[in-house]
Parts: C-alpha cells; sequence; structure tokens
C-alpha cells in the first residue's frame, strides 16, 4: 500500500511540473516569436522562418528557466494535495513530511540527470542551428570569429578589402603571432601582414615592425601599419560568450582550444561547473518550495503560491547573476562563484527540514 501512495505522489508531482512546463513553454513561444517578428520586420522573408527560428531557440530558453519550473511546480504539487487533504491520509499509513520531500527529491535529481545527458545536448544543438540560420540574415555574416586548435581565426569585411587574420595567442588586449592575409572583394590577393603583437583594445589596429609581403616582395614596414577592422577585445571576447550553443562535448574542446591560444577559460569552465551542477540545482529549488509550503498558511489563493514561488525565483536569479558578474571581473574564483550561492541554498534547506522534522 505505502508503495503506491509513494507512486501516486511521484506521478501527481511530476504532472504538475509537466503543467508549469507547458505554461512556461508556451509563455516563451509568444515572447519569442514577437522578438523574431521584429527582427525580420524590414527583411523579407517566409511567414515560417520566425516560427522556425522560435522554435529552434525555445529549448534553450526553456533549460535556463527549468530551476524556476521546478520551484513553482512545486509549489503546485502541495497546493493539490492539501486542497484534497491528502496529506493525513499518507501520515496514516506512515508517510511523514520528510518522507515526501525525499521523494520528489529523489525524482527531482534522477530527471535533473536526464536533462542534463540529453534535454541540454539536444537544445544546444538546436541553438547552435538557430544562431546560425538567424546569423545569414545579418550583417555579421562578414564578420566571422572562430577558435580552433591552430589559434584564432578572424575573417573581417572592411574598407573594401577582405582580411583573413590568424592569431597562435591572445595576451589580455594584444593578439600574439598574428598573420593577416588582405584580399579584395574578388578574393584577390593584396598582400600579407605578419606582427609579432598586435594591440586590439579599438578597432583601429595599430601595427609596429609589421612584416608586408606585396607583389613577392617582403620588407620590414618602417612607418606604424594602420588597419581599420570591425574587431575589438571587446568584441571578440562578446563573440564566443554565447557557450548555450555548444554541448559538453564541444565545451570540453572549446575549453582545451582556449587554453592552447592562452584566451582565458573563466566563462566556459564556469558554463560547465553549473551544467554539472544543475541535478542538484533542481532538487534545492524544490527542497525550497517544500519548505515554504510547509511554513506558510494553507487558506490562500493559488495566485498567491504563484507570485511567491516567481519572487523567490527572481532573488535567486539576481543572486547567481551577481556572482556571475564576480567571476567575470575575476574578482573570485569560479568554483565559489558556482558552490557559493548553492551552498545557501543547501543551508536554508538543512535548516528548513530541521524544523520540518521537529513538527
Amino acid at each position: 500500500m505505502i508503495l503506491t501512495y509513494k507512486k501516486y505522489i511521484i506521478s501527481v508531482f511530476l504532472k504538475n511540473i509537466l503543467i508549469i512546463n507547458i505554461l512556461f513553454f508556451s509563455l516563451v513561444l509568444i515572447l519569442n516569436i514577437l522578438e523574431e517578428i521584429t527582427f525580420f520586420k524590414n527583411l523579407e522573408v517566409n511567414f515560417f522562418i520566425p516560427i522556425y527560428l522560435t522554435l529552434l531557440n525555445s529549448f534553450s530558453i526553456l533549460f535556463e528557466i527549468f530551476p524556476f519550473i521546478f520551484l513553482i511546480g512545486t509549489l503546485s504539487f502541495f497546493v493539490e494535495i492539501l486542497d484534497k487533504n491528502e496529506l493525513i491520509i499518507y501520515k496514516n499509513y506512515g508517510l511523514s513530511n520528510l518522507n515526501i520531500i525525499s521523494l520528489i527529491l529523489c525524482s527531482t535529481f534522477i530527471l535533473g540527470v536526464f536533462l542534463v545527458l540529453f534535454f541540454y545536448n539536444v537544445s544546444s544543438s538546436l541553438k547552435f542551428i538557430y544562431l546560425d540560420t538567424k546569423n545569414n540574415y545579418t550583417v555579421d555574416d562578414k564578420y566571422l570569429a572562430v577558435i580552433t586548435a591552430n589559434g584564432l581565426w578572424i575573417k573581417d569585411h572592411a574598407n573594401g578589402s577582405i582580411n583573413i587574420i590568424n592569431a597562435e595567442n591572445i595576451d589580455d588586449e594584444n593578439l600574439l603571432n598574428v598573420l593577416i592575409t588582405q584580399f579584395d572583394d574578388g578574393y584577390n590577393f593584396i598582400k600579407l601582414i605578419e606582427a609579432e603583437k598586435i594591440n586590439i583594445k579599438n578597432k583601429v589596429w595599430q601595427i609596429d615592425n609589421g612584416k608586408v609581403t606585396q607583389n613577392n616582395i617582403t620588407k620590414i614596414s618602417e612607418e606604424t601599419i594602420v588597419l581599420k577592422t570591425n574587431f575589438n577585445s571587446e568584441r571578440i571576447s562578446n563573440l564566443f560568450s554565447n557557450l548555450s550553443s555548444l554541448n559538453l562535448v564541444k565545451l570540453s574542446k572549446l575549453e582545451k582550444d582556449y587554453v592552447s591560444l592562452g584566451y582565458s577559460t573563466t566563462k566556459v569552465r564556469n558554463h560547465m561547473l553549473n551544467i554539472y551542477m544543475y541535478p542538484i540545482y533542481l532538487s534545492l529549488m524544490v527542497c525550497i518550495g517544500s519548505i515554504l509550503m510547509f511554513n506558510i498558511s494553507h487558506n490562500k489563493p493559488r495566485v498567491f503560491y504563484m507570485i511567491t514561488g516567481i519572487i523567490i525565483s527572481v532573488l535567486i536569479y539576481y543572486m547567481n547573476y551577481l556572482f556571475n558578474l564576480l567571476i567575470e571581473s575575476q574578482k573570485i574564483p569560479i568554483e565559489f562563484s558556482v558552490w557559493f550561492p548553492q551552498f545557501l541554498l543547501l543551508l536554508f534547506c538543512t535548516v528548513g527540514l530541521v524544523r520540518l522534522n521537529e513538527k
């Protein structure tokens, strides 16, 4: 009999998670399609393109808000069983409050592992297709940058010429061991520029002691070479900031490429740590929702619990956002930025569960 009730509790919990998930996914679709329509309003494209891009992008957004979906879904689950007075029945069959919480926590952790191993990898692949497809409708398709095992590669279309730039390393705001191949719009070779170091703080690059090869003649320029580009250090950094479009295998490869290039791996490592911690994060959110429902009065309308869940979600989101800003400024270690917010949530859950056990 107890096993039957356990199965029932898990099924009701998952049903509420699914309902809240559908509500949020619908909201994501609506907001996202409005954004895509705004983006394409001045372009002549098929009506289905914004819809197609919305579907590609929505799953990645959904993955990011799953913790808050689980929190609100937990509140909805307890509202349902409290409205039906089922807690009394569970206690009569030997299921305590902690037993119920442990059941839904185990279910959440297992589901979280599934989301990381399968849902994230699928959503990141769809996000990659989304970015690649949308890039075809922007002017940025002329300005591309990638990091490979062979260094940083940039394609830059500026001032009537096409520059293919390869740098062996990045040192803060400087490119090291740089090779710039310049073509005209018809991809006819113009000249080759070699430099040991180029400062890229601004979009106007100044190259000192550059070696120039033109008309089969190579010489070291005695004057500073001025190269106008569409890139500076900030823009190059931002090009690689959308890590949600990379699955776990690609993230691992990107980290190795960053190391070989001398580029900061802070963002990549932070992103990967957050993914690995995802099942624990979901479980903590469910635990917080459970503790709240056992510690507030149950005679309030359902919308009150929804608003409460949203407020808590916003507070937790900004706490994580603050720590992400600190890590990007390299003021705190990566591990601390990931673990400390989780530790605070765990501390809250531990205190709450101890008090709940005393009731």
